[in-house]
């Protein structure tokens, strides 16, 4: 059994795949703890081109999984 809290989660950046991927397991598995069922996580991005481009699919994947997380925790929380 994990021993995180929701201040784990909240704490964690999501600045790439790796810390989405484990933002969602620690949401599904907070949740779960407190009987509570999320909404899906937003999809990966399948459309990058690995150029660097300014407003890159994986820019707005990561704010809309910090925002995903935040309402998880509001879900969470209460």
């Amino acid at each position: 059994m994990s021993h995180y809290t929701a201040a784990h989660l909240g704490a964690l950046p999501i600045t790439d795949l790796a810390c989405a991927q484990a933002a969602i397991q620690m949401a599904r598995t907070l949740a779960s703890r407190s009987g509570v069922e999320l909404r899906e996580p937003p999809p990966e991005p399948t459309g990058c081109c690995g150029r660097g481009c300014n407003g890159c699919v994986w820019e707005g994947y990561f704010t809309a999984m910090a925002y995903w997380r935040d309402e998880a925790l509001l879900q969470i929380s209460d």
